[in-house]
């Protein structure tokens, strides 16, 4: 009979278990790592099979994933997506390869597949007649969600399979994001004034739930398979070869898959990648080893939960230990004060980690963090430094609690405090604070922004500094002696610097909007604003009211854009960009795809083109609503050949696609 205290521990392990599934899987928003996830499922697992009187059909351990997310339409796996064990240590590794040559028959040779453990969120793509009619995520396991058309942004998903594929196919596979895609849409967000997600997976799991494919497509996911559920007509009995197959269907495969013969060498192979996964683009915390005969994973069969022809191998979540020298706070564009922790130099995931942010100051007092203690580190997603915990043992008295300012340490302002936010803000606009200033000016050359070429960090510092711009508007103001004057910048660079500004001051309204660094506008709010109101004029004239009403907008960013627009210090910003030229042209929203010229056309690009490079080769197809593939299949529309173009050109030959050069490209673009 278990003890009261036993009782107590099973249910706070399950509630902590359901709660941290909701942060993850609903909420992208996690607070433990996978390691401390898992050793919490490990102890209830544990007791409960001392236990089994406790035992219940809704615990934790009984479920695969999270629930279905309500707002799409649920739909039932065919053949369920199970979990995979997973363990940290080769030991185990070993002990699961004897039960599987346990499960056959004495003596019968066992070949491995090893892949790359994707740290992404797992999809269905069911294809009937080699058409994707079905696009779902794994959900609890037996039911998901149906979010074709996210899924149908993905660039590397097929919409028709190549090759006379079968009948029916359901391919399993990870839907990732990749670090720089990560960096740039956090940077996106930042501007938007949203939280920036941790990690790859969690921004995934957050995009591919969206209820506007558009913004989905726009975060650049990528598609990888691993497996298949339901099929017909398949007589491949190796589950390496049928992967080789399913490259020439169009299904992306890694190039990084790999087979072996003995638990050896996928435990030697697995260590090699210890260290290698750093260096990729994309999140990987481990290997999946799986046996290679689909008849011997029939043979081998399931538990209740997982295959037992499959296992996850992991790697610890790298950490290090270090010391807190100082806490500063650094200031951004919006006036957001954000402390920063700054470490003894120490080496973690293939780089040296010298400073890690600690967020704002309830993040400081929660976890007690003061400067000379000693800490525990990793990289939040392996990109983001963060604190993980204080050595609280390792104190010896000298460690001195941090103050969080309460005046601006740029410009000596009052910081200031929304009682519905975290963060503390300067209280002074940009104008009397530098700081602010300099992270406006970078926003608003960005890009995405006004499009400045040659606005960088260092310039932006020295104008700064030396008084030479004191707002937006003085950026209008400098001439070619000025800049030539400075610091790297001869006559020509300036020359270049003054007509890229000149060329900025007709900029459409969105990227205007986006440029002004208004809190929760970014690009995409930005575009939502123009579309409703054409001319920078309208926008301004617009009633709280007015704005609250618009679709995608809310009270919130209504607020905010109502705020900055009758704020006296904007308004006089305003007229000083008009005054200098400053005039916003109408945005101009792209068509629907559907009344583009490359819509439904699938392009493929070989060799050098003369005049323009392949990435803006391929921009134009895409916004012109057409597709870019990395090879020739009887699907493609045209391959757009260059010089010195390869063996993409023989195969379109072969196959009779249409072959273009750059010119007549131009002419079906009208570009």
């Amino acid at each position: 009979m278990a003890s009261r205290k036993v009782e107590s521990e099973i249910k706070h392990l399950r509630d902590e278990l359901n709660r941290h599934n909701r942060l993850y899987y609903e909420e992208a928003a996690p607070e433990i790592s996978d390691r401390e996830y898992d050793r919490m499922m490990e102890r209830l697992t544990e007791l409960e099979a001392e236990h089994p009187e406790l035992a219940s059909p809704d615990s934790p351990t009984q479920r695969v994933g999270g629930a279905p997310l309500t707002e799409f339409r649920t739909v039932t796996h065919a053949v369920p997506m199970l979990s995979i064990d997973n363990t940290y240590n080769y030991d185990e590794v070993r002990e699961w390869d004897a039960r599987v040559r346990r499960g056959l028959n004495p003596g019968e040779a066992v070949r491995y597949v090893v892949e790359l453990k994707v740290d992404g969120v797992a999809c269905s793509l069911r294809y009937e007649k080699g058409r994707l009619v079905l696009g779902a995520t794994r959900g609890d396991g037996e039911r998901g969600d149906d979010i074709t058309a996210n899924l149908k942004t993905v660039r590397e998903i097929p919409l028709v399979l190549a090759d006379d594929p079968p009948d029916l196919l359901e391919v399993r596979g990870e839907v990732y994001m990749t670090n720089a895609e990560l960096i740039r849409l956090n940077e996106t967000r930042k501007a938007d004034g949203e939280k920036p997600f941790e990690n790859p997976r969690n921004s995934t799991a957050g995009s591919l739930k969206l209820l506007d494919s558009r913004i989905c497509g726009q975060r650049r996911l990528r598609f990888v398979s691993h497996g298949l559920g339901e099929a017909n007509g398949l007589t491949d009995r190796s589950y390496f070869a049928l992967t080789q197959r399913m490259k020439t269907w169009g299904i992306p495969v890694s190039p990084l898959t790999r087979c072996y013969d003995s638990i050896d060498a996928v435990i030697e192979h697995a260590t090699t990648w210890q260290e290698k996964r750093n260096t990729l683009d994309f999140q990987t915390d481990g290997l999946v080893i799986k046996v290679d005969d689909l008849a011997q994973r029939e043979r081998l069969g399931y538990r209740s939960k997982s295959p037992r022809w499959t296992i996850a191998f992991k790697y610890e979540a790298e950490q290090a230990i270090t010391k807190i020298k100082n806490i500063t706070v650094q200031v951004g564009k919006t006036g957001k004060l954000t402390p920063v922790a700054d470490l003894e130099p120490v080496r973690l995931a293939g780089t040296t980690v010298k400073r890690a942010t600690l967020h704002n100051a309830d993040e400081i007092a929660r976890k007690d963090i003061r400067v000379g203690d000693t800490v525990v580190i990793q990289k939040a997603g392996e990109i983001i430094p963060q604190v993980v915990r204080v050595e609280h043992e390792a104190r010896d008295g000298s460690e001195v609690a941090f103050v969080f300012p309460t005046h601006c340490p740029n410009c000596g302002a009052p910081v200031v405090r929304d009682p519905h936010e975290v963060d503390y803000r300067c209280s002074n606009p940009p104008s009397k604070c530098t700081e602010q200033l300099k992270g406006r000016l970078r926003y608003y050359a960005h890009r995405d922004a006004m499009d400045i070429d040659g606005l960088g960090e260092k310039l932006i510092e020295q104008l700064v500094n030396g008084g030479l711009v004191r707002s937006l508007a003085d950026l209008y103001r400098l001439d070619v002696p000025t800049l030539s004057e400075l610091d790297r910048m001869g006559k020509k660079s300036a020359e270049n610097l003054v007509a890229a500004i000149e060329g900025s001051k007709g900029r459409s309204l969105d990227r205007f909007l986006s440029g002004l660094a208004i809190r929760h506008v970014g690009v995409r709010m930005g575009e939502v604003l123009a579309e409703r109101y054409h001319t920078l004029e309208t926008l301004r004239a617009a009633t709280l009211e007015e704005l609250e009403g618009i679709p995608e907008v809310g009270a919130v960013v209504a607020a905010s854009v109502h705020e900055f627009f009758h704020d006296p210090d904007h308004v006089q910003l305003l007229e000083d960009l008009a005054a200098v030229g400053v005039a916003p042209t109408p945005f101009k929203p792209l068509a629907r795809a559907g009344s583009l010229p490359f819509a439904g056309k699938t392009f493929v690009l070989t060799g050098t083109l003369p005049k323009r490079s392949r990435p803006e080769a391929e921009e134009i197809i895409k916004t012109l609503g057409g597709k870019v593939s990395g090879s020739v299949s009887k699907v493609t529309s045209y391959v757009l050949a260059g010089t010195e173009a390869g063996s993409k050109l023989e195969k379109a030959k072969a196959l009779g696609i249409a072959i273009i050069d750059e010119a007549e490209f131009e002419k079906l673009a009208g570009v």
